[in-house]
């Protein structure tokens, strides 16, 4: 098949990656092109040029130190970029004569345009319902040419009102380059993501010095205030921040953490790092929110009910105590890349097959 995929111009699709939409992307263009079809990834010119990229943003408009498309002071200009690009892309896409373009794209554009299009699309509802998707994807039930796909069962509730027959499946992660460490030897807790408000660094640094625990930090600053007034503030001896780290050290990290700490501060509709812990055999203290809950169970992961830092730290005294076997094979059972990719290559052969019946029997009629 030769399939286009729409990625989001936040971030170039590219190791190392900022967060977990950019790993979704890569993975499951890379699958893909692995197992023969035709692949086209409309993205930034800074992504990985072994996705077949095709540039729909300049890498230069990129900042060099976050890799974010704009400083947030540029909102206005950020908006009507993505915009702009994302009009010319479905302007000429057909050009590309694809069988089905599969949008990932968190943008209204695609899912606008989309009847002016020959092939059909699968979106992938990677938000919580936000204000400009949910216009589109209400104006755009009346046509029915987009299948919508959730990557958790708590996002597809969310959005029961405006995509109501919603499919759901889950984010996967290659298990092969993700080692298993039935044993920690490191003595600390783990927190990993990208450095920003929604994602709670904050509260885990307090609930970690409640605990007793040190604490290792590895990601990339992508908001520079929160940083300065929320991080740097609560930084000591006991917490060591780490940076980017290249996904063998990442692996390390996190495998010979007694625990990671995951605290969204929103709805989080997946989170890819509940999987790479599992996956690494490392138990997981966080705060119910978002899917969370649904993606652990309590014999890999201990929640608490709020942002009560007290009740974090005590999450983590017992999450501890967990059996890393079990995390890896909740792991094994429900974030199989390949697994993932199976579900939606079934589902793009699917709605290829149903578009060109109806085009037969239209050309019939």
């Amino acid at each position: 098949m030769k399939i286009g995929i729409i990625a989001h111009l936040k971030y170039p699709i590219s190791k190392p990656f900022m967060g977990g939409l950019e790993a979704f992307t890569y993975d499951i263009c890379q699958r893909l092109l692995s197992r023969g079809h035709d692949v086209l990834l409309y993205a930034c010119a800074g992504s990985d040029p072994i996705l077949n990229v095709r540039p729909i943003l300049c890498a230069e408009d990129y900042h060099p130190i976050t890799s974010s498309q704009f400083t947030s002071h540029q909102l206005s200009t950020e908006y009507i970029s993505t915009h702009h690009a994302y009009v010319e892309m479905m302007q000429d896409i057909d050009k590309d004569e694809l069988d089905v373009i599969f949008n990932n794209s968190l943008n209204y554009v695609p899912i606008m345009m989309s009847e002016l299009v020959k092939a059909p699309m699968v979106t992938v509802l990677h938000t919580p319902p936000i204000f400009e998707l949910k216009n589109a994807i209400r104006l755009e039930q009346n046509s029915g040419r987009i299948k919508y796909v959730s990557v958790s069962q708590t996002n597809a509730e969310n959005w029961k009102d405006y995509a109501p027959n919603c499919e759901v499946i889950l984010n996967g992660v290659d298990l092969a380059a993700w080692k298993f460490y039935p044993e920690n030897d490191g003595g600390y807790v783990m927190w990993f993501g990208r450095i920003h408000p929604d994602k709670g660094l904050h509260l885990a640094i307090e609930a970690a010095k409640l605990a007793g625990k040190k604490l290792k930090v590895a990601g990339a600053i992508s908001d520079q205030y929160y940083y300065e007034t929320q991080i740097l503030p609560r930084l000591d001896d006991s917490i060591e921040l780490l940076g980017v780290c290249d996904h063998k050290k990442l692996n390390g990290l996190i495998g010979n953490a007694i625990v990671s700490l995951i605290t969204p501060c929103w709805n989080e509709p997946f989170g890819l790092v509940v999987a790479e812990s599992l996956a690494c055999g490392t138990p997981v203290a966080g705060i119910s929110k978002g899917a969370l809950p649904n993606l652990l169970d309590g014999l890999t992961g201990k929640l608490c009910s709020g942002n009560d830092v007290q009740e974090l730290a005590d999450c983590i005294l017992q999450a501890e105590k967990l059996d890393r076997y079990e995390c890896r094979s909740r792991a094994e059972r429900l974030f199989d890349v390949e697994k993932m990719v199976d579900a939606y290559e079934a589902l793009f052969i699917k709605k290829a097959f149903e578009a060109t019946r109806t085009k037969i029997k239209e050309n019939v009629s």
